[in-house]
């Protein structure tokens, strides 16, 4: 992991910092705060440190995750009630279990008939209040497990729906049988679960394939600590 030092006192950490990490492909976000939490103790000499982050980001997902030290992991729950803004690609025709990249294709459907039109037209319905089922392949715990537990053993389990509020759904690019598009959402949501549903609603199937947060509130990733 390479990355410039940073540039606070032992005190300021200890008081509460925020950090802004731009999160590499297959590192999870305890991955993260791991590594910066053991690197801010060794360049400061602090044995113990709190650092926590403000909203999980998926493994095969890159983009802002945004990390507290000290006092300051008290208000992390402020930070993830934030909206988060998300730029990601689709793929039409075939669905996997846990909706994306990490199992293999499950089922395939056709796409011939999906226009431009529906897609613009379908994309209209997923903004606003709604309700979401997780995906099974999620942290969210059932029971003391984590979903996706169940999921990797092969258990069935009855799943609950979510309210969420998706405050934007732009079509940026349409390439069949991909499409890559920009959403603007409320905590808790899923664009898996999402990308699941749109997939359903255009008489096809669809998993995602690509995702980067970009924006959590305010914040951007362009002011964002690389990881590399």
């Amino acid at each position: 992991m390479k990355f410039s030092s940073f540039q606070f006192s032992q005190q300021e950490l200890i008081e509460g910092q925020i950090i802004l990490v731009d999160k590499p492909y297959e590192w999870s976000s305890f991955d993260v705060v791991k590594k910066i939490k053991l690197h801010l103790q060794k360049q400061y000499q602090i044995i113990k440190l709190k650092v926590g982050h403000a909203g999980t980001l998926d493994p095969l997902a890159t983009g802002l995750l945004i990390l507290a030290t000290g006092k300051k992991t008290k208000e992390i729950q402020e930070f993830q009630s934030l909206s988060k803004t998300y730029q990601g690609t689709l793929k039409f025709g075939q669905t996997t279990p846990s909706f994306d990249l990490e199992t293999p294709v499950n089922a395939n459907y056709l796409f011939d008939h999906i226009t431009s039109d529906l897609i613009i037209e379908k994309s209209k319905e997923f903004v606003g209040e709604q309700d979401q089922f997780p995906p099974i392949y999620s942290a969210i715990k059932k029971e003391g497990k984590r979903l996706y537990q169940y999921a990797r053993n092969g258990k069935k389990t009855t799943l609950r729906a979510r309210k969420i509020s998706v405050e934007k759904f732009q079509i940026n690019q349409i390439h069949m049988p991909s499409i890559h598009f920009t959403i603007t959402c409320s905590k808790g949501t899923y664009i898996r679960s999402l990308v699941n549903d749109f997939g359903k609603k255009c008489d096809s199937g669809a998993h995602l394939i690509q995702l980067r947060r970009t924006h959590i509130g305010e914040y951007s990733v362009d002011d964002a600590l690389k990881i590399q």
